[in-house]
Order: structure tokens, then sequence, then C-alpha cells
């Protein structure tokens, strides 16, 4: 096979293939650079699969592929495009993607997908996250990372509960069933590291169509989402969730807590990303537990951040136009299709509707919440403001705090207005 794995800078140093621009270009191989960041064994080798069909439709272009240790991926790739390392594709995510258009490290590639067939099939979310940096497309999204419920179906089915419609349902399911003497609670509450996504989209919700999706810290008028008496609705419905719905130490919880809670039998319910999935049915047997789409506020509205990754091109690549073969082609409804039904996410096209795969089961909830925009609006992150990961380690011990008797619900919600205007005037 000629997909090679590269786990050193050095690894990309120049070699002899020539400029596709060069005169005798045709009669030469090209060789693609290109580099991962999300790094996994299994990931990965469902990479080297797509890159050898791609190899097999196009003889004159063979890829190298670099993968890079996961702890030091992002470091390593930033090294690279800052000394303009030989370099053609690489990952693009929601949290590289600002520095890399800041630096000027990555390609816009408007023109390419200007006309691109299957751009037209991109789903909302998809265009969305491609676009986030000054309305452009700087890459194209392999897949996509919203939260669903998980929930116990059979512990739902013995109090007489459906799956909750709104937070206040949740709220009243994880009261119901939890019962401390059995060690059974209703919900996997994060308190730890993460848990501001958590507060954040429930007083987003609570808020309604005041939210200003484009700019969704902040409401339409211009206020913030911490400025409102929704907001404050919102905060007590959360830290009521967990004093009467969830474990006292899930104060604490991070990912893999909240996670394992679930599938050991501790929680009742989980709110998280799709690649839980696979963990979940390797843990719990069929007809115990389901998917269910993420609780609206009271006006039914429901607003979802979209996390995405996805691949670039670099903008000193010397082979622009073979680099942007490889992306549409990694990017096409069959491959996308092939690399997450691997890989756990959520796929970009709106074809994936169709799929029997994805039209029934534990996927079913992330079709159905794409194709309703009526309800479930998904927003721009915060993350390309200067404070956002001040802003992360704020909330989330300022929450902890009020759980703790140590800050009161309004003097969190007045600092954290505060800090958002703040960030507003300061500008991204």
């Amino acid at each position: 096979m000629s997909v090679t794995a590269f786990s050193s800078i050095t690894a990309c140093s120049s070699g002899s293939t020539k400029d596709s621009s060069a005169g005798d270009s045709k009669s030469e191989t090209v060789t693609l650079r290109m580099i991962e960041s999300l790094t996994s064994p299994a990931r990965t080798e469902v990479i080297k699969q797509m890159l050898t069909k791609f190899e097999e439709a196009n003889p004159g272009i063979k890829v190298e592929l670099i993968s890079p240790p996961l702890e030091s991926a992002d470091n390593k790739i930033a090294q690279m495009l800052s000394s303009k390392a030989d370099l053609d594709v690489m990952e693009v995510r929601d949290s590289t993607v600002k520095q890399f258009v800041t630096n000027n490290w990555v390609a816009d590639l408007s023109a390419d997908t200007a006309n691109w067939a299957d751009y037209k099939t991109l789903n909302n979310s998809a265009k969305l996250t491609a676009n986030y940096i000054d309305n452009k497309p700087y890459y194209i999204p392999y897949g996509l990372y919203e939260k669903i419920l998980f929930y116990r179906t059979d512990w739902f089915k013995e109090k007489g509960l459906e799956a909750p419609k709104t937070w206040e349902d949740l709220y009243q399911a994880a009261k119901k069933i939890t019962d401390p003497s059995k060690n059974r609670y209703g919900y996997s509450f994060r308190g730890g590291k993460g848990a501001d996504s958590y507060i954040v989209d429930m007083i987003r919700d609570y808020n309604g169509a005041n939210t200003n999706p484009d700019d969704a810290m902040f409401l339409k008028n211009g206020s913030t989402i911490f400025s409102t008496p929704e907001a404050k609705q919102a905060l007590e419905n959360h830290l009521n969730i967990y004093k009467e719905g969830a474990p006292k130490d899930s104060l604490s919880w991070g990912f893999s807590e909240m996670v394992e809670g679930f599938q050991s039998g501790i929680t009742g319910m989980l709110i998280q990303d799709p690649d839980v999935i696979d963990v979940v049915k390797q843990k719990m047997g069929e007809g115990t537990w389901s998917t269910a789409a993420i609780p609206a506020g009271s006006s039914g509205l429901t607003h979802f951040k979209v996390g995405a990754a996805g691949w670039g091109i670099t903008s000193y690549s010397k082979h622009q136009a073979e680099a942007w073969k490889l992306v549409s082609f990694l990017s096409s409804p069959d491959q996308n299709k092939f690399f997450t039904q691997k890989t756990g996410l959520i796929p970009v096209h709106t074809t994936a509707a169709e799929d029997e795969y994805y039209k029934t089961g534990y996927y079913k909830p992330y079709m159905d919440m794409s194709a309703d925009t009526a309800h479930y609006i998904p927003v721009k992150p915060e993350t390309d403001y200067k404070g956002f990961g001040e802003w992360r380690n704020v909330i989330q011990q300022d929450t902890q705090l009020v759980i703790l008797g140590k800050l009161s619900v309004d003097d969190a919600l007045k600092k954290w207005d505060a800090y958002w205007l703040n960030e507003k005037k300061q500008g991204k």
C-alpha cells in the first residue's frame, strides 16, 4: 500500500515530487502530504482505506499520511504550518480554524466549492461550521458532533415516563427516577471540566427566539443571554437537576465519569455526543436504553452547538488542484457515509437521512433534529472570542460555588453578564 504513516515532522521534508504546475506534470506522480490530528489506531486505519480507494481512482496521485500522537498532534500541525513544512491537506477543527485563518495557513475553498456538486447536499450544520470564519469555507467537515439524550427505557417504563421534551420535563424525570437507597439517579450531571456548554445551552433555550444564533452568547437585541429572568429560571432548573436528580459526586464529573455513570447503571439519563453510542452499545443490552432529541426550552426551541472537524488545504500547497481532488473525494456522500459509520460521527450530507442506518435506531434523533429546522436551531459557538478559554473555567467554578451556597444565582448571572459585555467590547 502506498499510504505511509509518519510520526515526526522530519518525515515531511521536501521530496522529489515536482510542482504540479510544471509543464511536464502530466507525466509526473504528484505526492500529497496529509496530516490528521484526532488520531487513533482504528480511525487511522479507516482513513488509510479511504486513501487507497482515492489512489486507485487517481493513479497519478499518491498520498503520504502523517499520524502524530493525539496528545501532540495540534502542536505538531501548528509547527509544520508556521515553518511552511511540506504539507498539502490537514485536519481542521472548529477549535483550530480561527488560528489557521488568522495566520494565513489555510486556503479559502470558495472557488472549489462553487463548482463542487456535492456541496449542495451538505446539511445546514455542515455548511455553518465550514463557513464559521468570515463566512468562507476553509474546510469541509467530515463529521459533526451534536449532543443527544441517552436514556434508560426500562427505568422510564417502570415510572410511566416518556423521553423528556423540555428541560423542565428532564428535571421532573430525573427527580422521579432518583432513589439513593438503590444508588440510582436520574441524570449524569456534568459539574467538572466541560460543564460550561451544558449550562449555556439550557440558558439559550430558556431565552427562546430571543437568542441570536449568529452570536449565541447574546440576544437579538444585543444584551447577553444572562441578563434575563429566563436565564435565572434556566440556571435554577440546572441546579435543581443536580440537587434532586444527580449523584452528589457529579459536582466534579467530566466526560468519562458521566458516561460511566450511565453505562454502569447509576444514572438514567446522559447528554453526550454520537461517539458515545458505540461505547454504550458495547456495555448495555438492547432494549434497556435509547436516544432522543435534546430537550427544549418552554417556547419549544432547542439551540445546539455543532462541533465539527474536517479537511482543509494549506495556503501554500504547490498542489492545490490535486489537494482539492483529495478533499472532495474524502468529502463525497459515499466516502462520508463510510467514514462516519466507522467512527460514530454524524454524517454531513442530507442524503444520509435516506439511509436505513440513520432513519432508525440510535442515530435517528440527529436526522430528526436536522430536518426540523423550525425547532432545532444550530448556533455559532463562542470559541472565536478572545476570552473563551478563561470563560470555560469561570462558569464552571462559579456554578460549583452556587451549588455549594457560596455564590448566589443572581450574583453569578450578573458576573457572567458583565464578562460577555466586556468580551463584546474587546472584539473577536
